[in-house]
């Protein structure tokens, strides 16, 4: 019912004949799915995101191939499940390959996990850029403690350097920006401005030779979030895919907009 609402959704969005088109019957169709969204009360864009590329991936997955079907395991990124083939992800779906090096006997094994959102850290407190974000994502991390490996070579539990590298670059890839973090018990909003650009991002310092060709990336559309964690508004920036004009989708409010104002300190998630 949800996938349903959803292709009506997007006909009447396109045939044009309404100023503005409501998602209420798509809502109340997923509501029914994933109750926390039928609430009126304000939920997370970015986890709305994954339960709505989720519904409509398991839904269409029937029309698969057979044969496709592989294991996808979730660390830093991505949706985890056992998944085949579906339009959602050969559209969103990219694969990282982790490099993990036991720092004892400096054996390395490599790990391949699928992702369809990146959740890039903010390393700093005041300005940053998005490339600041994917150098702090893709930084060699150190497993220590509690987090060891246990390495086959060695056969023991070891400590272990991990570093991440795209091996698949995702047709269109989305960028959620940790925005939300905790600060001993308490939650905060970190409202750091992150400039990103509109055309020619580069993602090959982040991807190996193979995926060097796919690698380079143009805005098109921004999920915003202005305000507190509990009585904040989303809105969005999306580029018309024909006229190439930006837009703001502020509820029914529906406004073109020039090139140098989709730059905003409000950007939650980013899609490329």
């Amino acid at each position: 019912k949800s996938v349903t609402a959803f292709g009506c959704l997007i006909s009447r969005m396109w045939l044009g004949d309404f100023d503005y088109v409501s998602p209420e019957d798509f809502l109340t169709a997923l509501g029914t799915q994933y109750p926390t969204f039928s609430k009126n009360t304000q939920q997370d864009a970015h986890e709305f995101l994954m339960c709505v590329l989720n519904e409509l991936h398991e839904a269409l997955k029937v029309r698969a191939q057979l044969g496709c079907k592989r294991c996808v395991t979730d660390a830093k990124a991505g949706r985890g499940s056992v998944s085949e083939t579906s339009v959602i992800t050969e559209l969103f779906e990219g694969q990282l390959s982790y490099d993990i090096t036991c720092l004892q006997c400096k054996a390395t094994t490599n790990r391949a996990e699928s992702f369809t959102v990146l959740s890039l850290p903010i390393p700093s407190k005041s300005m940053c850029s998005l490339q600041n974000c994917l150098k702090c994502f893709f930084q060699q991390d150190t497993l220590t403690q509690n987090n060891q490996i246990h390495c086959s070579c060695c056969g023991t539990k070891q400590d272990a350097a991990v570093k991440s590298t795209i091996t698949k670059a995702p047709k269109i890839i989305i960028f959620h920006l940790k925005r939300f973090e905790w600060q001993g018990k308490c939650r905060r909003k970190l409202s750091n401005n992150i400039c990103y650009p509109l055309s020619k991002l580069d993602l090959s310092p982040y991807s190996s030779p193979l995926s060097w060709k796919n690698a380079e990336y143009s805005l098109c559309a921004v999920v915003k979030h202005s305000g507190l964690l509990d009585d904040g508004h989303y809105t969005a920036f999306c580029k018309h895919s024909v006229t190439q004009d930006w837009y703001n989708f502020d509820d029914a409010d529906v406004t073109k907009i020039p090139n140098s104002s989709v730059q905003t300190d409000t950007a939650y998630l980013l899609f490329y």
